[in-house]
């Protein structure tokens, strides 16, 4: 599984004309500094009276103190995963505020599709990884069967249906005997606050242990990207596995 940073947002310009009497001066352009912009912008506390919170890591820090997430919804980022299973990004894409691109398996041809092998399955190995490719195994084989037979039935019975209109017809009624197993890649673009709660719920002990190893690897990310926004969660073992908590919770 890969995760991989693609894009950010970040303020036009340093400087900006708020209407006060000297244009606003930020720190920075990152996404952390836009999530700043938009708590003064609630307070018009464009010259920073508070020295406790003149800095960007000192004022994004008073921000989750106070639990005042909303201005964290203003810095986003965009990551690409790749060689996750569907069941994975079957649970990712729960999250409400994510926007997701995902893999078309009705124009991407399955046969050759990898399959992810859970991580208990892989720690077990044996008779169990056995198992496991059989079935996986089996079903790329009923895949490329149901595929030829759909595809000979459509040439038959449907010959008006040609080209791309019959590939994606085969594709997607063939695609039902792959397993949740099957690799997949997908784009995500989310704010702050909404990956502050990807990590708040999928990095911990309880979490699915593939979606656990990618919500750490998203930590890992976003404490490069806004690293004020992420900084406390703390990465600890639990029942021999890495996870990682935060006392502020995800705001």
């Amino acid at each position: 599984m890969t995760v991989t940073l693609i894009a950010t947002n970040q303020l036009v310009s340093r400087a900006i004309d708020v209407g006060a009497e000297h244009p606003y001066v930020a720190h920075d352009t990152t996404g952390s500094d836009v999530a700043e912009f938009a708590g003064r912008a609630c307070y018009q506390s464009w010259t920073r009276p508070n020295e406790a919170t003149a800095t960007n890591p000192g004022y994004l820090a008073h921000i989750l103190e106070v639990a005042h997430g909303s201005v964290l919804e203003h810095g986003t980022a965009t990551l690409y995963f790749t060689d996750l299973s569907r069941a994975c990004t079957h649970e990712v894409v729960r999250h409400r505020h994510f926007s997701p691109s995902q893999l078309s398996q009705r124009f991407v041809n399955g046969e050759d599709s990898a399959m992810i092998v859970p991580p208990l399955v892989a720690e077990a190995g044996g008779e169990a990884l056995k198992v496991f490719h059989e079935a996986t195994d089996a079903a790329r084989v009923a895949y490329t069967l149901l595929s030829d037979l759909l595809a000979d039935h459509i040439i038959t019975n449907h010959p008006e249906v040609t080209g791309t209109a019959r590939r994606k017809a085969t594709r997607e009624a063939a695609r039902s005997v792959l397993p949740n197993a099957t690799d997949t890649a997908v784009v995500l673009t989310a704010n702050y606050r909404a990956w502050r709660h990807f990590v708040h719920l999928r990095a911990t002990e309880h979490a699915d242990a593939e979606i656990r190893a990618v919500a750490l690897d998203v930590l890992a990310i976003m404490q490069g990207v806004a690293p004020a926004v992420f900084a406390d969660f703390e990465l600890s073992e639990v029942n021999g596995v890495t996870v990682a908590h935060s006392p502020i919770g995800s705001v």
